[in-house]
């Protein structure tokens, strides 16, 4: 069952620059860290019950590299993420309601989650992460 907004993905260009811009918004930071599984850095910050996860390509061959080239070279929302109890019993339900997923089993995510991804097609142009936490 999906419960709530996980966090809201933004891809930037330049991972420093981005957490400068967020702590002086006054978010509280919460680390950073390199997910190779995904070709991506990303930086967390806390907003209420959610976050703001910033996304750095670790090369233009990347999800978040191909996502910045096709954005004309710039960053921007990426995907919005969703929590989720069980994430496989999720991909099942979601699956048979007729969405089509990215991948057929969940990957491992930053901050101790595995994530699965619902292609932009079969959700009004948006691209929705499932997110489980362990």
């Amino acid at each position: 069952m999906i419960s709530k907004i996980d966090h809201v993905g933004i891809a930037v260009l330049d991972l420093d620059a981005a957490i400068d811009t967020y702590t002086r918004l006054g978010l509280p930071f919460l680390g950073r860290e390199v997910v190779a599984e995904q070709g991506v850095e990303v930086a967390f910050f806390q907003i209420g019950e959610s976050k703001f996860e910033l996304l750095c390509p670790l090369g233009a061959d990347t999800p978040i590299g191909k996502f910045i080239a096709k954005n004309g070279g710039k960053g921007g929302v990426q995907q919005v993420a969703m929590t989720v109890d069980n994430i496989e019993a999720e991909m099942q339900r979601l699956t048979a309601e007729g969405f089509t997923l990215l991948q057929q089993t969940p990957v491992d995510g930053a901050h101790n989650t595995r994530v699965a991804f619902l292609h932009p097609k079969s959700t009004e142009g948006v691209l929705l992460e499932l997110c489980e936490h362990r």
